[in-house]
């Protein structure tokens, strides 16, 4: 016998403080700009709750700042469309009546509603995908490790500096990034929260080591290791047991550079 298919679970992100974020934040930049109020809904103040969306649109376009509760059932994809990004809260939720999306095609884990009912708050590290613990982990380290970093180059800007370049130029030969690290988050639908992680992690770097008076090609090395080693955090179930795979998850975690990542795995 066939087993049934397990139910989507949907999830919707909201801001920091519980409010739902408008749909479209050019026009809700523009409405802004003219005085208007654009509305939203705190779910926060309706857990268990059914919620009508304040001032619908069309079905499903995007005619006004807010326009539908857009939700997703790949939680690695939820950052794609937040306007501040990271940080987030993020809800379980169950759309209600006729709902809509892009198409199957280009967009099947995002579906529209008018209506909803808010289940629950779930943990906000889901919405990098299915290592999203792991990855704000090493983020939060981030800091202490680039200051590490920045100390030991300024310590042997010589031989830190051919061990950087050796490395930089495997990374960029095999594409371990760009190529590998995207392609699988593209595929497992953590793209979003792929280049989510890459920004926090090259933000939280590069301001660690130029507090600490990195020369600027040193502070861009460390932002790309450090873009390098949370996305090896982010893809390390996604990528395969053979040799060669395990030596891209190498280059992404710092193989070469002498200083063993003190991240979790």
């Amino acid at each position: 016998m066939a087993r049934s298919a397990r139910p989507a679970v949907h999830y919707i992100a909201t801001r920091p403080d519980g409010t739902v974020p408008p749909t479209s934040p050019h026009l809700a930049a523009y409405y802004s700009g003219l005085g208007e109020t654009i509305p939203t809904v705190n779910l926060t103040d309706h857990i268990g709750e059914t919620v009508d969306h304040p001032s619908p649109g069309q079905k499903w376009y995007t005619d006004k700042p807010f326009s539908y509760f857009h939700m997703y059932s790949r939680p690695g994809e939820i950052l794609e469309r937040i306007e501040d990004g990271w940080p987030v809260r993020l809800f379980v939720v169950e759309p209600l009546g006729k709902t809509g999306n892009w198409g199957a095609e280009f967009a099947p884990y995002w579906l529209m509603s008018h209506q909803l009912r808010v289940v629950e708050e779930t943990e906000a590290w889901r919405a990098f995908g299915y290592r999203g613990a792991q990855t704000l982990a090493a983020i939060a380290q981030l800091p202490d490790l680039a200051r590490q970093w920045a100390t030991e180059w300024a310590a042997d800007p010589e031989g830190t500096r051919r061990r950087y370049k050796a490395w930089e130029a495997r990374v960029d030969d095999t594409r371990a990034l760009t190529s590998w690290a995207f392609c699988r988050a593209r595929y497992s639908r953590r793209e979003a929260g792929l280049q989510a992680a890459n920004q926090l992690a090259s933000d939280a770097a590069g301001q660690a080591a130029a507090d600490v008076g990195g020369e600027p090609h040193a502070v861009a090395l460390i932002r790309l290791r450090a873009c390098c080693l949370v996305a090896g955090q982010l893809m390390f179930d996604r990528i395969r047991t053979g040799e060669y795979e395990q030596s891209i998850r190498g280059l992404l975690l710092g193989a070469g550079l002498d200083t063993p990542a003190s991240v979790a795995v």
